[in-house]
């Protein structure tokens, strides 16, 4: 009876221990083809693999490759090292959301898509070394909340701008050609502040400028107009709270502004400040026409004279003949002068052609006629 009772308390411990041995030995499939000089990732794996190497190949991680991956989806180790892989494009792994160790060294990347990592939550290690990368857009690693390791070892990065909130552990920088300006004072603040180790500190070094060669990038010093360009990271914090502080500030006054332009129309003193300013202007641009340009009035004072016909002359010379007492009011004047002045007049004329001039009859000249 006591022996029976042992058995009905043990037995739900029992399986459950066999369970969990039969979980275990179904995420330990693995699968291995090494040097198989595969161009492609076979389509025909097992479904279950857990872990996968497709080292020493030929891959490329083309798009056809990044499909075949998705029904992999237990993976939870994948390792592509020494292949052709020289693009990680977008939605490259996104399927695979049990992945814990990705391992893409001694490739020929050069451009990582800023969404090539999307959907890799559990991913703790990863190792994209002695690649050939010249610069890495810090929102590449975002998705990547769980990740505890990353191996940039042996690339051609001079400076890398940390990720906000970047949960690191461990990281792995040297054989990388690091331009010590004040560029890189933001990944030393935080290589020094945080709980990230760098391994091999003493092996990563500046390489320019030539003054701080051979200086850990962890240590070296850098000037004081440095500091001032690049904050640290408390006031980077501070700002980022006034900037949210302001941003919500602004959406709420926007959404003020919303709400009482719902209500009601606006009252008329915004309609008699538009007709004042449009007054204004237009005033404006008409005295400005008026200064720069008198052309206008000056048209408007212009005579415009024309020949007279033959019998308009011949009345104005009767008419002249008439009144010869408007002679009598011309001043005298020195008979040489009067000479001069008629031979001067006359010069141009050089036939009678029956048209005189209006406004152009020299006063000299008629008394000389007559």
């Amino acid at each position: 009876m006591k022996t029976t009772c042992i058995l009905i308390l043990f037995w739900p411990l029992s399986m459950l221990l066999l369970s969990d041995e039969s979980q275990t030995s179904k995420t330990e499939v693995k699968c291995n083809f090494t040097e198989k000089n595969y161009s492609l990732i076979p389509a025909d794996i097992n479904k279950d693999v857990t872990i996968l190497d497709l080292s020493h190949n030929q891959i490329t991680l083309n798009i056809r490759d990044t499909s075949v991956l998705q029904t992999y989806f237990l993976l939870t180790e994948l390792y592509l090292f020494e292949n052709n892989v020289t693009i990680l494009y977008n939605n490259s792994f996104s399927n695979l959301s049990n992945l814990q160790i990705l391992n893409i060294c001694r490739n020929s990347i050069r451009i990582i898509q800023q969404d090539a990592f999307i959907g890799l939550k559990k991913l703790k290690q990863l190792y994209l070394c002695q690649n050939k990368m010249l610069q890495l857009n810090p929102e590449i690693f975002v998705p990547l909340k769980n990740l505890k390791l990353l191996n940039l070892q042996g690339n051609l990065i001079s400076y890398f701008d940390v990720p906000q909130l970047f949960p690191l552990e461990i990281i792995i920088l040297y054989g990388n050609p690091w331009n010590c300006s004040c560029g890189l004072l933001n990944l030393q603040n935080w290589l020094n502040t945080s709980n990230v180790t760098l391994e091999n500190e003493n092996i990563t070094m500046c390489s320019y400028p030539d003054t701080l060669k051979g200086y850990s990038i962890k240590i070296v010093h850098y000037k004081a107009e440095c500091h001032s360009k690049f904050p640290s990271p408390i006031t980077e914090d501070l700002y980022i709270n006034f900037q949210s502080i302001s941003n919500s500030t602004f959406n709420s006054s926007l959404n003020n502004l919303t709400r009482n332009s719902e209500q009601g129309p606006l009252g008329k003193s915004w309609a008699l400040l538009g007709g004042g300013v449009a007054t204004m202007l237009v005033t404006s641009l008409l005295i400005f026409i008026a200064i720069k340009c008198p052309i206008w009035y000056n048209f408007l004072l212009s005579y415009k004279h024309h020949h007279l016909e033959e019998h308009e002359a011949e009345t104005y010379e009767d008419g002249f003949t008439e009144n010869p007492s408007s002679l009598s009011q011309i001043p005298d004047t020195n008979s040489k002068e009067t000479l001069v002045i008629f031979e001067h007049v006359h010069s141009f004329v050089v036939d009678d052609d029956g048209f005189i001039e209006d406004k152009y009859i020299d006063i000299h000249e008629s008394c000389e006629e007559n």
